[in-house]
Protein backbone atom coordinates (compact mmCIF):
# COMPACT_ATOMS: atom_id res chain seq x y z
CA UNK A 1 0.00 0.00 0.00
CA UNK A 2 1.71 3.18 1.01
CA UNK A 3 4.27 2.15 3.75
CA UNK A 4 7.65 0.84 3.34
CA UNK A 5 10.04 -0.59 6.31
CA UNK A 6 9.86 -3.13 9.14
CA UNK A 7 11.16 -0.97 11.85
CA UNK A 8 11.93 2.96 10.54
CA UNK A 9 8.60 2.94 8.68
CA UNK A 10 7.62 5.14 6.35
CA UNK A 11 4.07 6.39 5.09
CA UNK A 12 3.52 8.68 2.12
CA UNK A 13 0.79 10.94 1.66
CA UNK A 14 -0.85 13.47 0.09
CA UNK A 15 -2.11 14.53 -4.31
CA UNK A 16 -0.27 16.83 -5.94
CA UNK A 17 -2.77 19.37 -6.25
CA UNK A 18 -4.23 18.77 -2.91
CA UNK A 19 -3.66 20.56 -0.04
CA UNK A 20 -0.29 19.12 0.94
CA UNK A 21 1.91 16.05 0.48
CA UNK A 22 4.11 14.43 3.24
CA UNK A 23 5.38 11.71 5.21
CA UNK A 24 4.54 10.13 8.34
CA UNK A 25 7.82 8.51 10.11
CA UNK A 26 7.34 5.58 12.59
CA UNK A 27 9.91 3.88 14.49
CA UNK A 28 12.69 6.70 14.93
CA UNK A 29 14.30 6.74 17.76
CA UNK A 30 14.04 8.71 20.12
CA UNK A 31 16.49 11.59 21.48
CA UNK A 32 17.44 12.53 17.80
CA UNK A 33 18.35 16.34 17.09
CA UNK A 34 15.83 17.46 14.14
CA UNK A 35 14.73 20.93 13.43
CA UNK A 36 12.65 22.50 10.15
CA UNK A 37 16.09 23.90 9.11
CA UNK A 38 17.43 20.42 8.80
CA UNK A 39 15.11 20.03 6.02
CA UNK A 40 16.15 22.88 3.98
CA UNK A 41 19.07 21.80 1.78
CA UNK A 42 18.06 18.60 0.42
CA UNK A 43 14.42 19.97 -0.52
CA UNK A 44 16.35 23.08 -2.17
CA UNK A 45 17.90 20.13 -4.41
CA UNK A 46 14.28 18.36 -4.88
CA UNK A 47 12.74 21.37 -5.78
CA UNK A 48 11.66 22.55 -9.28
CA UNK A 49 12.48 25.64 -11.22
CA UNK A 50 16.25 25.37 -9.54
CA UNK A 51 17.74 24.22 -12.96
CA UNK A 52 16.76 24.30 -17.00
CA UNK A 53 15.11 21.14 -17.71
CA UNK A 54 12.97 20.93 -14.28
CA UNK A 55 9.54 22.19 -13.80
CA UNK A 56 8.73 25.81 -13.80
CA UNK A 57 6.48 25.25 -10.88
CA UNK A 58 8.27 26.46 -7.21
CA UNK A 59 6.83 25.74 -3.74
CA UNK A 60 8.34 26.74 -0.65
CA UNK A 61 8.78 23.34 0.65
CA UNK A 62 8.75 24.44 3.94
CA UNK A 63 8.93 21.56 6.68
CA UNK A 64 5.90 21.65 8.67
CA UNK A 65 6.73 18.82 11.88
CA UNK A 66 3.06 18.29 13.16
CA UNK A 67 3.81 15.74 15.51
CA UNK A 68 7.41 13.86 17.23
CA UNK A 69 9.02 16.39 18.19
CA UNK A 70 9.71 18.23 21.91
CA UNK A 71 12.62 20.74 22.85
CA UNK A 72 14.12 20.02 19.21
CA UNK A 73 14.63 16.12 19.79
CA UNK A 74 12.71 12.98 18.87
CA UNK A 75 10.32 11.81 21.54
CA UNK A 76 9.94 8.42 19.70
CA UNK A 77 6.08 8.97 18.79
CA UNK A 78 5.56 9.04 15.01
CA UNK A 79 6.75 12.06 13.18
CA UNK A 80 4.02 13.91 10.31
CA UNK A 81 5.91 16.10 8.20
CA UNK A 82 3.73 18.12 6.05
CA UNK A 83 4.52 19.83 2.87
CA UNK A 84 1.91 22.82 1.14
CA UNK A 85 0.81 22.66 -2.06
CA UNK A 86 0.30 26.02 -2.81
CA UNK A 87 1.82 26.94 -6.69
CA UNK A 88 -1.00 24.45 -8.21
CA UNK A 89 -2.89 25.24 -11.63
CA UNK A 90 -5.17 22.45 -12.40
CA UNK A 91 -7.01 23.96 -15.59
CA UNK A 92 -4.88 22.14 -18.14
CA UNK A 93 -5.80 18.66 -16.48
CA UNK A 94 -9.55 19.56 -16.61
CA UNK A 95 -9.11 19.63 -20.61
CA UNK A 96 -7.42 16.00 -20.84
CA UNK A 97 -9.40 13.95 -18.38
CA UNK A 98 -10.85 12.39 -21.01
CA UNK A 99 -7.31 11.66 -23.39
CA UNK A 100 -5.02 9.52 -21.06
CA UNK A 101 -1.52 10.57 -21.07
CA UNK A 102 0.88 8.08 -22.86
CA UNK A 103 3.42 6.98 -20.33
CA UNK A 104 1.46 8.37 -17.38
CA UNK A 105 -0.91 6.34 -14.77
CA UNK A 106 -3.73 8.05 -16.15
CA UNK A 107 -4.92 4.57 -17.72
CA UNK A 108 -4.49 2.64 -14.90
CA UNK A 109 -5.75 5.36 -12.39
CA UNK A 110 -9.16 4.67 -14.22
CA UNK A 111 -9.36 0.76 -14.34
CA UNK A 112 -7.84 0.91 -10.41
CA UNK A 113 -10.06 3.46 -9.11
CA UNK A 114 -13.24 3.88 -11.71
CA UNK A 115 -12.61 7.60 -11.86
CA UNK A 116 -12.67 8.43 -8.62
CA UNK A 117 -8.87 9.48 -8.12
CA UNK A 118 -7.58 12.56 -7.77
CA UNK A 119 -5.90 12.91 -10.73
CA UNK A 120 -5.21 16.55 -10.76
CA UNK A 121 -1.32 17.09 -11.37
CA UNK A 122 -0.93 13.20 -11.54
CA UNK A 123 -2.62 13.69 -8.10
CA UNK A 124 -0.99 10.30 -5.50
CA UNK A 125 1.47 9.31 -8.65
CA UNK A 126 3.44 12.36 -9.07
CA UNK A 127 6.54 13.05 -8.51
CA UNK A 128 5.62 15.62 -6.59
CA UNK A 129 4.97 13.28 -3.59
CA UNK A 130 8.56 12.30 -3.21
CA UNK A 131 9.17 15.53 -0.92
CA UNK A 132 7.87 13.50 1.93
CA UNK A 133 10.64 10.66 0.56
CA UNK A 134 13.43 13.43 0.75
CA UNK A 135 11.70 14.17 4.11
CA UNK A 136 11.99 11.08 5.34
CA UNK A 137 15.98 10.73 4.21
CA UNK A 138 16.28 13.97 6.29
CA UNK A 139 16.01 11.77 9.21
CA UNK A 140 17.62 8.32 8.38
CA UNK A 141 20.90 10.60 7.11
CA UNK A 142 20.87 11.57 10.35
CA UNK A 143 20.65 8.45 12.24
CA UNK A 144 23.36 6.92 9.62
CA UNK A 145 25.65 9.03 10.39
CA UNK A 146 28.79 9.27 9.90
CA UNK A 147 27.41 6.76 7.02
CA UNK A 148 28.07 8.69 3.59
CA UNK A 149 24.82 8.56 1.15
CA UNK A 150 25.39 10.21 -1.96
CA UNK A 151 23.75 10.27 -5.21
CA UNK A 152 24.71 11.78 -8.46
CA UNK A 153 23.47 12.23 -12.15
CA UNK A 154 25.95 10.22 -14.44
CA UNK A 155 24.45 10.73 -17.76
CA UNK A 156 21.15 12.25 -19.29
CA UNK A 157 19.79 10.85 -23.26
CA UNK A 158 22.84 8.74 -22.85
CA UNK A 159 25.32 11.96 -23.39
CA UNK A 160 27.93 12.71 -20.64
CA UNK A 161 27.13 16.40 -21.42
CA UNK A 162 24.30 16.36 -19.69
CA UNK A 163 23.15 19.88 -20.32
CA UNK A 164 23.71 19.64 -24.00
CA UNK A 165 21.19 16.55 -24.19
CA UNK A 166 18.69 18.44 -22.33
CA UNK A 167 18.85 21.70 -24.72
CA UNK A 168 18.41 19.53 -27.71
CA UNK A 169 15.39 17.31 -26.05
CA UNK A 170 13.22 20.79 -25.31
CA UNK A 171 14.20 22.53 -28.32
CA UNK A 172 12.41 19.67 -30.04
CA UNK A 173 9.88 19.84 -27.53
CA UNK A 174 10.54 16.27 -26.19
CA UNK A 175 12.36 14.88 -22.80
CA UNK A 176 15.22 12.74 -22.04
CA UNK A 177 16.06 10.21 -19.11
CA UNK A 178 18.90 9.69 -17.13
CA UNK A 179 21.24 7.41 -14.96
CA UNK A 180 22.08 7.85 -11.59
CA UNK A 181 24.66 6.42 -9.40
CA UNK A 182 24.29 5.97 -5.50
CA UNK A 183 27.39 5.22 -3.02
CA UNK A 184 27.45 4.23 0.19
CA UNK A 185 30.83 4.47 2.16
CA UNK A 186 30.97 3.73 6.12
CA UNK A 187 28.48 0.76 6.64
CA UNK A 188 29.66 -2.03 9.01
CA UNK A 189 29.75 -5.31 7.21
CA UNK A 190 27.08 -7.51 8.42
CA UNK A 191 23.55 -5.97 7.27
CA UNK A 192 20.66 -7.47 5.48
CA UNK A 193 19.32 -11.54 5.08
CA UNK A 194 20.33 -14.14 2.42
CA UNK A 195 16.93 -13.44 0.29
CA UNK A 196 13.67 -11.92 0.77
CA UNK A 197 15.32 -9.04 2.94
CA UNK A 198 18.57 -8.93 0.86
CA UNK A 199 20.24 -5.08 0.67
CA UNK A 200 20.06 -5.54 -2.86
CA UNK A 201 16.04 -6.38 -2.61
CA UNK A 202 15.32 -4.08 -0.24
CA UNK A 203 17.17 -1.38 -1.85
CA UNK A 204 15.35 -2.14 -5.73
CA UNK A 205 11.55 -1.99 -3.49
CA UNK A 206 12.79 1.62 -2.11
CA UNK A 207 14.04 2.32 -5.32
CA UNK A 208 11.15 1.27 -7.51
CA UNK A 209 8.83 3.05 -5.67
CA UNK A 210 10.46 6.48 -7.05
CA UNK A 211 8.25 7.65 -10.02
CA UNK A 212 10.24 6.82 -13.19
CA UNK A 213 12.87 4.44 -12.34
CA UNK A 214 12.91 1.63 -14.70
CA UNK A 215 16.26 -0.31 -13.63
CA UNK A 216 18.78 -1.20 -11.15
CA UNK A 217 22.19 -2.47 -10.88
CA UNK A 218 24.29 -3.00 -8.15
CA UNK A 219 28.33 -3.14 -8.72
CA UNK A 220 29.11 -3.89 -12.11
CA UNK A 221 25.60 -5.11 -12.63
CA UNK A 222 24.37 -6.38 -16.00
CA UNK A 223 28.11 -5.93 -17.05
CA UNK A 224 28.82 -9.01 -15.03
CA UNK A 225 26.95 -10.99 -17.69
CA UNK A 226 30.01 -10.66 -19.65
CA UNK A 227 32.41 -11.45 -18.02
CA UNK A 228 33.73 -14.65 -16.52
CA UNK A 229 34.22 -15.16 -12.76
CA UNK A 230 37.65 -14.41 -12.47
CA UNK A 231 36.94 -11.40 -13.83
CA UNK A 232 33.75 -10.61 -11.72
CA UNK A 233 35.13 -11.66 -7.98
CA UNK A 234 36.96 -8.82 -5.36
CA UNK A 235 39.94 -10.14 -4.44
CA UNK A 236 39.80 -10.01 -0.39
CA UNK A 237 42.55 -8.23 0.83
CA UNK A 238 42.57 -8.47 5.07
CA UNK A 239 40.83 -9.22 8.09
CA UNK A 240 38.14 -6.53 7.43
CA UNK A 241 36.73 -7.56 4.28
CA UNK A 242 38.38 -5.01 1.95
CA UNK A 243 39.08 -6.12 -1.70
CA UNK A 244 41.33 -5.26 -4.61
CA UNK A 245 38.28 -4.54 -6.38
CA UNK A 246 34.64 -4.02 -5.92
CA UNK A 247 32.52 -5.25 -8.62
CA UNK A 248 29.70 -6.81 -6.40
CA UNK A 249 28.95 -3.29 -5.03
CA UNK A 250 29.76 -3.89 -1.57
CA UNK A 251 27.55 -6.61 -1.10
CA UNK A 252 27.56 -10.64 -1.00
CA UNK A 253 25.25 -13.07 -0.33
CA UNK A 254 22.89 -10.30 -0.18
CA UNK A 255 24.51 -8.74 3.13
CA UNK A 256 26.68 -5.33 3.27
CA UNK A 257 30.63 -6.82 3.09
CA UNK A 258 32.45 -3.50 4.30
CA UNK A 259 33.58 -2.03 1.22
CA UNK A 260 31.08 0.92 -0.77
CA UNK A 261 27.95 0.21 -1.44
CA UNK A 262 27.69 1.26 -5.19
CA UNK A 263 24.37 1.32 -7.44
CA UNK A 264 22.58 3.21 -10.36
CA UNK A 265 19.09 3.26 -11.42
CA UNK A 266 18.34 4.27 -14.86
CA UNK A 267 15.24 7.43 -14.84
CA UNK A 268 12.62 7.51 -18.08
CA UNK A 269 11.79 10.33 -20.06
CA UNK A 270 9.12 12.20 -18.39
CA UNK A 271 6.14 11.34 -20.17
CA UNK A 272 4.41 14.58 -20.26
CA UNK A 273 6.25 16.12 -23.57
CA UNK A 274 5.14 19.81 -25.60
CA UNK A 275 5.37 17.50 -28.53
CA UNK A 276 1.92 16.20 -29.67
CA UNK A 277 1.07 12.65 -29.35
CA UNK A 278 -1.58 9.50 -30.16
CA UNK A 279 -3.88 8.83 -27.37
CA UNK A 280 -7.85 7.11 -27.53
CA UNK A 281 -10.38 9.31 -26.74
CA UNK A 282 -12.36 7.61 -23.96
CA UNK A 283 -15.56 9.67 -24.78
CA UNK A 284 -15.38 8.54 -28.36
CA UNK A 285 -12.93 5.69 -28.22
CA UNK A 286 -11.39 6.64 -31.35
CA UNK A 287 -7.76 7.91 -31.66
CA UNK A 288 -7.07 11.45 -30.99
CA UNK A 289 -4.32 13.80 -31.19
CA UNK A 290 -3.05 14.86 -27.49
CA UNK A 291 -1.23 17.92 -26.87
CA UNK A 292 -0.03 17.83 -22.85
CA UNK A 293 -0.67 21.52 -21.47
CA UNK A 294 1.00 22.25 -17.80
CA UNK A 295 4.06 22.63 -16.34
CA UNK A 296 6.73 19.46 -16.55
CA UNK A 297 10.36 18.59 -16.22
CA UNK A 298 12.50 17.94 -19.65
CA UNK A 299 14.60 15.67 -17.59
CA UNK A 300 13.32 14.62 -14.01
CA UNK A 301 16.36 12.88 -14.01
CA UNK A 302 17.52 15.67 -12.85
CA UNK A 303 15.92 16.06 -9.32
CA UNK A 304 16.39 12.14 -8.75
CA UNK A 305 19.58 12.09 -7.01
CA UNK A 306 18.38 13.37 -3.31
CA UNK A 307 15.43 11.19 -3.40
CA UNK A 308 17.42 8.46 -4.44
CA UNK A 309 19.89 9.42 -1.38
CA UNK A 310 16.68 9.18 0.80
CA UNK A 311 15.10 5.74 0.21
CA UNK A 312 18.84 4.67 0.28
CA UNK A 313 19.21 6.05 3.49
CA UNK A 314 15.24 4.50 4.45
CA UNK A 315 16.30 1.12 4.48
CA UNK A 316 19.87 1.31 5.97
CA UNK A 317 18.51 2.69 8.49
CA UNK A 318 15.65 0.57 9.30
CA UNK A 319 18.86 -2.27 8.77
CA UNK A 320 20.69 -0.44 11.21
CA UNK A 321 18.08 -0.28 13.88
CA UNK A 322 17.31 -3.86 13.58
CA UNK A 323 20.79 -4.41 14.11
CA UNK A 324 20.73 -2.20 17.38
CA UNK A 325 24.21 -0.27 15.76
CA UNK A 326 22.62 3.35 16.37
CA UNK A 327 22.78 3.92 19.71
CA UNK A 328 25.86 5.21 19.90
CA UNK A 329 24.95 7.90 17.55
CA UNK A 330 21.63 8.91 19.65
CA UNK A 331 23.85 9.31 23.32
CA UNK A 332 26.29 11.29 21.27
CA UNK A 333 23.37 13.39 19.70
Amino acid sequence: MNSFGRTFRMSILGESHGSCVGILLDGCPAGLFLEPGDFSADMERRRGGSAPGTTPRREDDAALIQTGILGGRTTGAPILILFGNRNTDSGAYEAIKDTPRPGHADWVALKKYGGFADMRGSGHFSGRLTAGLVAAGVVAKKLLAPVRVEARLLEAGGKADIERAIQEAMAAGDSVGGLVECRVQGLPAGLGEPFFESVESLLAHGAFSIPAIKGIEFGIGFGACRLRGSQVNDPILDMEGRTATNNAGGLNGGITNGNELVFRVAVKPTSSIKAPQTTLDLRTQAPAELKVGGRHDACIALRVPVVLEAVTAAVLADLMIREGRLSRVLADG
